[in-house]
């Protein structure tokens, strides 16, 4: 059984997002992700004013006159979400973690492909796949992916995004839209990038939160890593402690922004304190344009 207050924050992204989808991003979707090519329909006999490339010559030589090959846009899409559900995202110091920032991320991306009558499925992993969801279509599985990322319990606590990867390649054959959605915080997944960025259409969405570069001003305080477990000792009173963490950490963020440019694919990057809606409608404003 849900949680009255799981509930309610499921039906509340659920309303959001539709709303967002049908009044900020109406038609920008669509504009933006188009299908993966044309696929053939049918030969019919040649009239005046067809293109000669697409005169079929074996049937034109087999029945004695021209013919030519049809072809429509293949315009249905397979959009996969690959969400890191690992301990780092149960982190926040705004009104929301990174999973719930990530749950709503991942809800309008559903709502705008679903809309568009493209098939949505969801891939939600830690160190390891905890749950596959297929691509299906409908609002009622767009419910479904909500509510799965907000009530899932997984098992591990890491990051291990080669695995995700691996696995949407053994799952998907066909050329698939996939967003990418994590806080990054994981190693050595480079080469997997790259290798599934020449398969699919990948899409990295870098995941924050403004307490992420701070340390609060409280005196010394014990800190535990909500992934490895492991338990460290700050002077957060101490001017120079809070100085050298706000590097480091700003240098880890920086690294994996550049590891996903180097990629060659594109980053959006959201913080728990963003207007999500605001962040994707600007990047599909980018994306319009640079066609």
């Amino acid at each position: 059984m849900l949680s009255p207050e799981i509930i309610k924050k499921i039906k509340k992204i659920h309303i959001k997002t539709g709303r967002i989808v049908n009044t900020m991003m109406a038609g920008q979707y669509k504009s933006v992700f188009r299908g993966s090519g044309i696929e053939f329909e049918e030969v019919r006999e040649y009239s005046p004013g067809d293109d000669v490339k697409n005169i079929d010559w074996k049937v034109s030589a087999r029945l004695g006159r021209p013919f030519i090959k049809l072809y429509r846009e293949e315009r249905e899409l397979m959009v996969m979400l690959l969400v890191d559900m690992s301990a780092s995202g149960y982190f926040g110091t705004t009104e929301n973690l990174k999973m719930e920032t990530a749950a709503e991320i991942a809800s309008i991306l559903a709502f705008n492909a679903i809309r568009n009558n493209d098939k949505v499925g969801a891939i939600l992993f830690t160190d390891r796949v905890e749950k596959y969801i297929p691509p299906q279509k409908g609002s009622s599985h767009v419910w479904r992916v909500i509510k799965e990322m907000f009530t899932f319990k997984p098992e591990n606590k890491g990051t291990d995004i080669q695995n995700a990867l691996a696995y949407l390649g053994r799952v998907c054959r066909k050329r698939t839209v996939s967003f990418l959605i994590s806080d990054f915080l994981a190693e050595d997944y480079l080469r997997q990038i790259r290798t599934a960025s020449k398969k699919h259409e990948l899409i990295s969405v870098l995941l924050s939160d403004p307490g992420d570069f701070s340390l609060p001003e409280a005196g010394i305080f014990l800190a535990e890593d909500f992934e490895t477990g492991e338990m460290r000792y700050f002077d957060a009173s101490d001017k120079k402690t809070r100085g050298q963490f706000k590097a480091q950490k700003t240098r880890e963020y920086q690294n994996a922004l550049q590891t996903l440019r180097s990629a060659d694919i594109d980053c959006i990057e959201v913080d728990t304190a963003s207007a999500v809606a605001d962040v994707l409608t600007k990047y599909f404003r980018y994306r319009e344009k640079r066609k």
